[in-house]
């Protein structure tokens, strides 16, 4: 495989025939003067000329190193493990072809590595920690020399590493985080986020919770007591209120609880006849066992059957609680193995032809963002950080799932359809993965919000 040191490999990209890069630079900047206004596009190397060393910037030798920091101890570890199957996954494919390669559009990627280097890997662990995943992924980057990370199946971990990308000058793309926060008040410049957030959710279910149980409801949440928990309540509050419903209480648990007997009493002694478990990985499997265990969904309250809603759910939530424990029971998802996209449907058969099973949205997200970020490496011609985020703002891009999307640039967001799913019960699956029925694919238009909703800044494109 050929070796491209990237200080050269620069140079060698023109910017037009017979034109120099100096020289195509000099003359975008003077047009965009006389225009008023910088170009709305990215421009490739638009920052050769200062190219200096970043983070692990420039890259030497034949191979180009990437971390995965996931949770393989912890409540997250389902998540942690099949995130892991589809970070090497995509490794694979970067290398020899396969897969989204043939799906994703526009895409520069060949198969052939990034930007002519054989693609390698490390991984970490989590623990479902902020502290432990930071130490992880400042081992990765100072030890291991990688250019970029990516992992984590909770927020407060993926914006404790998206702050250290920011400080060490390393992108990191998001995995599963889905607290408002990861792109709101927290976000960096240095960090990307492809999942879906809180608010989200609460735009996109609370509408059908209102269609199926009616405008006169009163909720009673619990609540893991961090950042992702409190905006995805916060989130489902307001967009519940405004369908009439009312909140009646809602108690914080601490993340990694496995008795909810305490919390569950509180919520059978009030007058609420919906009960939300804003929990997720084996907190939710926990929460919602013990909830039915204690009888919640035989019960009527204020003339109404009582109900259970689970804000945000995946397959591996669902396997784990069982179909006599999810069944009719709402929430929302990112992706779902079932859909018939070709994007979908390549990584199913990719994933599935490697492990023997389906993979889960947790393997859906780290695989796109593994790719998306290789792919804006090849599209800047370098792995120089500051390009590299460039070409990844306001990329729009399709050939990943069910709908085309987009990386706004002014919070690090994407935004693409998502999935209002309900449980399904033992007499509806047809085999052992048909656990999530889709009820509605909510369009990405009905989701997008002001890039001001939340506050925050970016930051720079060099870090201090």
């Amino acid at each position: 495989m050929t070796d491209h040191n990237d200080d050269r490999h620069d140079d060698k990209k023109q910017s037009g025939a017979g034109l120099s890069r100096r020289d195509f630079l000099k003359a975008s900047t003077t047009t965009a003067i006389v225009a008023g206004t910088a170009p709305m596009f990215f421009v490739r190397n638009s920052w050769a000329k200062d190219m200096e060393p970043i983070g692990n910037y420039p890259v030497k030798g034949s191979t180009v190193k990437l971390g995965f920091n996931v949770p393989q101890t912890g409540p997250y570890a389902d998540e942690g493990a099949d995130e892991l199957r589809a970070y090497k996954l995509a490794v694979k494919h970067l290398n020899n072809g396969g897969g989204m390669l043939e799906t994703l559009a526009p895409s520069s990627l060949t198969g052939q590595g990034v930007l002519g280097k054989k693609v390698d890997y490390v991984t970490g662990d989590t623990q479902t920690n902020p502290d432990a995943a930071r130490t992880s992924a400042r081992r990765m980057i100072e030890r291991d020399k990688v250019i970029m990370f990516s992992g984590g199946s909770s927020s407060s971990v993926a914006i404790a590493q998206q702050y250290l990308a920011q400080e060490m000058g390393v992108i990191f793309m998001d995995c599963l985080t889905h607290s408002n926060d990861t792109t709101g008040k927290d976000k960096r410049r240095y960090g990307f986020r492809y999942f879906f957030n809180a608010y989200m959710t609460g735009e996109a279910l609370a509408p059908v919770l209102a269609d199926k149980y009616g405008k006169d409801r009163r909720m009673f949440y619990l609540t893991a007591d961090y950042t992702w928990g409190h905006t995805v309540t916060e989130s489902m509050q307001k967009f519940t209120e405004q369908q009439g419903w009312t909140t009646v209480n809602n108690i914080m648990t601490p993340l990694g609880s496995t008795d909810f007997s305490q919390y569950l009493t509180a919520f059978l002694n009030s007058d609420a006849d919906v009960l939300c478990l804003t929990h997720y990985g084996k907190d939710m499997v926990n929460s919602l066992t013990q909830a039915v265990q204690f009888g919640v969904r035989d019960m009527q309250k204020n003339g109404k059957d009582v109900q259970i809603v689970v804000p945000l759910y995946s397959r591996l939530m669902a396997k784990g609680a069982g179909p006599k424990n999810i069944q009719g029971v709402f929430g929302t998802s990112g992706w779902n193995w079932s859909l018939q996209d070709k994007g979908s449907t390549v990584f199913r058969k990719a994933f599935e032809d490697e492990y023997g099973f389906p993979p889960s949205q947790a393997a859906h997200v780290a695989y796109v963002q593994t790719l998306l970020y290789a792919n804006a490496a090849e599209r800047a011609g370098t792995f120089y950080p500051p390009e590299v985020i460039k070409a990844l703002e306001d990329f729009r891009f399709n050939g990943v799932g069910p709908s085309d999307s987009y990386y706004r640039a002014g919070d690090h967001q994407s935004f693409q359809d998502i999935l209002v799913v309900q449980g399904k019960g033992p007499d509806e699956k047809q085999g052992e993965y048909d656990l999530l029925k889709i009820v509605e694919q909510v369009p990405r238009d009905k989701i997008i919000y002001p890039v001001d909703t939340f506050a925050g800044e970016l930051g720079p494109y060099k870090p201090s």
